[in-house]
């Protein structure tokens, strides 16, 4: 389809920057502050609950830029670099941040919600990326964004490719929004699970300290390990995100075999398990596999070595389950990162565990639960990237002239 290209620039009535807001020019209500973070790719975020505001009176001294409903705003920082947003009716007085550039259409060039869905298209974000700057951080100058060239049918044309996009893609939506939900069941589904097997008081359970049932090594602390020391090869040196899935991830650090002996008594072997210390991560634990290359544990991660009355897996399915992270979160010391309790306080924790042999049988029935979970997750995971896929191919065809009522 032969539709004329334009400026961006040049399709737009107010082309500018929004506002440079300091920390200090900020208060606690007034004017909205519409920040980077609040443009989704399409959609705009709220995010009430991270709101920024600035009083009327900065608000006239600094000679804001107001905006309004039906304004577009584009973040030129990723990500993606480029992603767009049509400001709604929020009720409130609003200004947006210096990263965000405001474009008011001329109404008789583009309506914004044209501009809006070809902005999620690969044509766009790839005419964006050609035009970034930013060696650690990709961003795009106002000026450079102002010469991505953009298809300007008539408006009547536009209004057509857009009410048959808000039709397919309401359409969509619903169906990612199954799909997600799907996801998040079959999630709270195991952890109900775990939940209940955790919480058996029978007949040949006991409840024990873990300081009885297994031996902790906190990684270490202080010059005695850090980046400075690693090598591009050798003994490896496991972090935090080795805690979160049960097959090891990309192995990025490693010491030589002098600095390995040196801390033998940090050393990992296969059958033992780790835990995260802090963060977000915190209480996600992993037992390392058969094969796993010889290594030593960062001082993010917690070593337990179980005795022989323990089935490490069993630990490991009772330290994934709420009851654990519950009481995990509840001793976490630390403001604004939670961190793993002293290890007195750990080893005085309570597990309510069964027979040995028991512990086997409930391990193979959780690991059988897991690979059923497992399975779902993977079927609704592929379902929401053709998803993607198919909304891609939608607007593809839409910006070149093949989106028809059929």
């Amino acid at each position: 389809m032969g539709w004329p290209l334009e400026k961006l620039q040049s399709l737009c009535d107010v082309f500018t920057d929004g506002d440079w807001i300091e920390s200090k020019n900020q208060s606690t209500e007034g004017v909205r502050l519409v920040q980077t973070g609040n443009v989704g790719e399409g959609q705009f975020k709220d995010r009430r609950d991270k709101a920024r505001f600035i009083s009327e009176a900065t608000f006239i001294d600094l000679k804001c830029c107001e905006i309004h409903e039906g304004d577009c705003l584009v973040s030129r920082l990723p990500d993606p670099v480029g992603r767009s947003c049509i400001l709604p009716n929020t009720g409130e007085k609003m200004i947006t941040a210096v990263d965000c550039t405001i474009l008011r259409f001329n109404k008789n060039l583009m309506i914004p919600e044209f501009f809006n869905y070809f902005s999620q298209s690969n044509s766009y974000l790839m005419l964006v990326e050609s035009l970034t700057s930013g060696a650690t951080r990709k961003r795009i100058s106002r000026k450079n964004l102002g010469l991505v060239e953009i298809p300007t049918p008539s408006i009547p044309e536009q209004k057509r490719i857009v009410a048959l996009l808000d039709t397919v893609f309401a359409d969509l939506e619903q169906t990612r929004a199954k799909t997600e939900q799907n996801l998040k069941n079959a999630r709270e589904l195991f952890d109900s699970y775990l939940q209940q097997v955790f919480s058996q008081k029978g007949e040949g359970w006991e409840q024990k300290k873990w300081g009885d049932m297994c031996k902790f090594i906190r990684g270490p602390f202080g010059g005695s390990l850090k980046k400075s020391m690693f090598k591009s090869e050798g003994y490896a040196v496991y972090e935090q995100k080795h805690a979160i899935h049960d097959h090891i991830e990309q192995l990025r650090y490693f010491v030589d075999e002098e600095k390995f002996e040196e801390m033998k008594r940090f050393e990992l072997k296969p059958g033992e398990l780790i835990m995260s210390c802090s963060g977000v991560t915190l209480g996600r634990a992993s037992v390392i596999p058969k094969g796993a290359p010889k290594g030593i544990i960062n001082q993010a991660l917690l070593k337990l070595t179980a005795n022989d009355d323990l089935d490490i897996h069993f630990l490991k399915y009772w330290i994934r389950s709420k009851i654990f992270q519950d009481i995990i979160f509840e001793h976490a010391g630390g403001a604004a990162i939670p961190n793993v309790p002293a290890a007195k306080i750990l080893k005085e924790i309570k597990l309510q565990i069964p027979t040995l042999e028991k512990q086997k049988i409930i391990v193979s029935e959780i690991d059988s639960m897991v690979s059923k979970r497992d399975s779902l997750l993977r079927i609704y995971t592929e379902k929401l990237a053709a998803l993607d896929e198919l909304k891609k191919s939608i607007l593809q065809k839409a910006f070149s002239g093949e989106l028809t009522h059929d």
